[in-house]
């Protein structure tokens, strides 16, 4: 919505609320712990012997084994690679402040911003208001989801599954 209201050219609006810049940025802290938290964690643990020593495999399989741990413990799945040995006090521990960062500094970001959102008042729409319920809305959506994912995940997902995968076709298996 913000990117919206920034192509219109004037204060995002939703549901007929104001989106202001405390809105935007706790949504941007919202949005950025998911990727920090996954991507941190994964070069910490494949650069730090204790986290090292998890992977049964070694190669881009075992950097994909830490990516999706960290991945699923994030987003509060909790299922792992059978190739990652994830019950040691390392991977116990750090799967866990995962889980734990993954689920409240997700979840009180937003609701801050449901708390400000419900305290403001209803702005009727005018003709600059960019409407939420078209196709140029879900295509702008789309593609700032498609376009953030790629950019924050398209390296890392190249230097694990997909190298992973370039190797199996060759015959190199890791």
């Amino acid at each position: 919505m913000f990117v919206a209201g920034l192509m219109v050219g004037r204060t995002p609006e939703y549901v007929g609320k104001k989106i202001e810049s405390r809105e935007v940025k706790l949504a941007v802290l919202a949005i950025a712990v998911l990727p920090l938290v996954i991507l941190g964690l994964t070069a910490l643990s494949s650069v730090l012997q204790q986290g090292l020593a998890g992977p049964l495999n070694k190669g881009p399989h075992g950097f994909s084994e830490i990516l999706y741990a960290f991945t699923s413990a994030v987003a509060n799945n909790g299922s792992a690679f059978a190739g990652l040995t994830a019950n040691t006090p390392y991977y116990d521990g750090l799967l866990g402040v995962a889980m734990w960062i993954g689920r409240f500094f997700i979840i009180v970001p937003m609701l801050a911003i449901a708390g400000s959102l419900a305290a403001k008042k209803y702005t009727p729409e005018s003709a600059g208001s960019f409407p939420t319920t078209g196709g140029l809305w879900v295509g702008l959506l789309v593609g700032i989801i498609l376009i953030l994912g790629g950019l924050t995940f398209l390296p890392s997902l190249a230097l694990g599954p997909i190298a992973d995968h370039l190797a199996m076709i060759r015959g190199q298996l890791f």
